[in-house]
């Protein structure tokens, strides 16, 4: 008998961690609807070979704004049918100093980073909820969630909310099947992070911080999220993988 394609909801797709986690999916055989505030941004994603053999879904997304979260989320569950998946990847970061960050900053990166996620999360529990079908949400965390370091101050705090998130939504939704848990990673090897390590001293200090020694590469990223969006991990939830080469175990 032919298995019924799953269907996955992921943010920022473009590039980066976003690309990779898409491409993990669909290699997987989930069918997608991949999102970026311009959906023209994902051309290149849309033509990729690993795409050709699943359903592939542009949708804008701006997780500023309650009304494009309704609207982005009821075309994908439009176009794809009752969605199994959603990954929460879109974000920015800020490097600045406390005593430098402006209002309208804090409030943006939040805004993406903590606030849009959580709204998302909600559309689709509610569907999930109203249709009694289980689900799954991996959201995108980070180190600095966990740990601290000078001029990350409010992306820090956003991925400190997306991990204290993770186990409060976990919680209330478990008896519904629906499990929430999170990733958090070190220093990614994305292509804009090669770029900027290509400076040897800049690239030793970061590697310095990470006892194995080594970046986390964006297939291992990938990796995970299909991992816990699959029936191996059924009894996890509420829990926050770090994918770090043990720099949060001290």
């Amino acid at each position: 008998m032919k298995t019924a394609p799953r269907r996955a909801f992921v943010t920022g797709t473009s590039t980066g961690l976003g690309r990779a986690i898409a491409l993990g999916l669909a290699r997987e055989g989930y069918d997608l609807a991949v999102s970026e505030i311009d959906t023209a941004w994902l051309a290149e994603l849309l033509a990729h070979p690993e795409m050709a053999a699943r359903k592939v879904v542009p949708v804008e997304l701006d997780l500023r704004v309650e009304d494009s979260i309704r609207t982005a989320y009821a075309a994908a569950r439009e176009a794809l049918g009752a969605i199994d998946l959603l990954v929460n990847n879109a974000g920015r970061a800020l490097l600045k100093p406390v005593t430098a960050v402006t209002w309208a900053e804090w409030d943006d990166v939040i805004g993406i980073n903590l606030k849009g996620a959580y709204f998302l999360a909600q559309e689709f529990a509610r569907d999930c909820l109203a249709r009694q079908r289980a689900g799954a949400i991996v959201s995108l965390a980070s180190t600095h969630g966990i740990t601290g370091i000078a001029d990350r101050s409010v992306y820090g705090i956003s991925k400190a909310g997306i991990i204290h998130m993770t186990r409060m939504l976990a919680i209330e939704w478990a008896a519904h099947g629906i499990r929430v848990n999170a990733i958090a990673p070190t220093t990614v090897l994305t292509p804009s992070r090669e770029k900027l390590l290509s400076d040897p001293a800049l690239r030793q200090t970061m590697l310095a911080r990470i006892p194995s020694g080594r970046f986390a590469t964006e297939d291992e990223i990938a990796a995970a999220v299909v991992y816990l969006a699959s029936p191996a991990a059924a009894s996890i939830t509420g829990h926050t993988l770090p994918i770090d080469g043990g720099l949060t175990a001290y």
